[in-house]
């Protein structure tokens, strides 16, 4: 076997991405702390076509020196926009018919691996902050909440990784639809 290279990839450009088809998905992050996994988010958004990432409360926004070096310039590609808090960018997305539905631990969460998007349905997903989660003011004004199943000891993920997880699985679930 040989390695491709990158330039054999046949990525789009910028300009493609911008003009692409997307997921009928909106990827809200919830006072995410790390800048490196604001980028980490940024690229994995990239890869599976995600409409747009809203940026609430102390989440960093582009231009980002670690933003950028994890994003690798996928912040220039996907789509984004800065809310003061999540609940702002939860109305809005409401008012837009997106479905709200949280990634966090709560009573009565769908596990991933049974939740299936209806067709045509828009996506907000909200990912919380890497200490508490998403905001439980926010997930009241959730629709629903999805819940990746876990089987160690450890009670959550990196939130770059979550994202990565219900993004692919999702990715997958609208392909098919």
């Amino acid at each position: 076997m040989r390695k491709i290279n990158n330039d054999e990839l046949t990525r789009l450009t910028v300009d493609d991405f911008k003009a692409a088809d997307k997921m009928p998905l909106v990827v809200v992050l919830d006072n995410v702390r790390s800048s490196n996994n604001v980028g980490s988010v940024f690229r994995t958004s990239d890869a599976l076509l995600v409409s747009k990432i809203c940026l609430c409360g102390i989440t960093a926004i582009p231009p980002d020196k670690e933003i950028h070096k994890t994003a690798l310039g996928a912040e220039n590609s996907v789509e984004w926009e800065y809310f003061k808090t999540t609940e702002e960018a939860v109305e809005i997305l409401q008012k837009d018919g997106y479905t709200i539905i949280a990634i966090e631990q709560v009573e009565k969460s769908i596990s991933l691996h049974d939740y299936l998007p209806a067709p045509g349905e828009k996506l907000a997903l909200i990912f919380g902050n890497e200490v508490k989660g998403v905001q439980q003011e926010v997930v009241n004004m959730c629709d629903k909440t999805i819940e990746i199943p876990q089987f160690g000891t450890k009670h959550s993920f990196n939130i770059a990784v979550s994202a990565g997880i219900v993004l692919w699985d999702l990715f997958n679930k609208l392909k098919s639809n």
